[in-house]
């Protein structure tokens, strides 16, 4: 019988791209898995921030918690509940960004 080892260090595969953002924009989570990070962010620190606040989002995208079209964020705390329609105008205070934010802390 086979058995598998779990390594002891975590891999984390999602790619990571620089990009011509418009002001005000640090990072954004994609639909398809890819963060996209401001490319006039220079400070090692502040893109390991933003890495973890979209590393979040992502995660929350692949558990099938987040989702967004053009004009409007979808968001729900458990799959075995709807999805929550929200503008695209949000704040810190939105649900995903308020979890994001605090996986950032970490």
């Amino acid at each position: 019988m086979a058995f598998k080892i779990k390594p002891p260090y975590k891999i984390d595969n999602t790619p990571v791209y620089y990009v011509k953002e418009e002001d005000g924009v640090l990072g954004r989570a994609q639909l398809c898995g890819s963060i996209t990070i401001n490319d006039k962010v220079r400070d090692p620190k502040q893109v390991k921030e933003i890495i973890k606040h979209e590393g979040q989002h992502v995660k929350d995208i692949k558990n099938g918690l987040l989702w967004y079209d053009d004009n409007n964020v979808y968001y729900r705390t458990s799959k075995n509940k709807p999805f929550k329609k929200y503008s695209k105008k949000y704040s810190k205070t939105s649900p995903w960004e308020k979890k994001a934010y605090k996986n950032e802390k970490k």
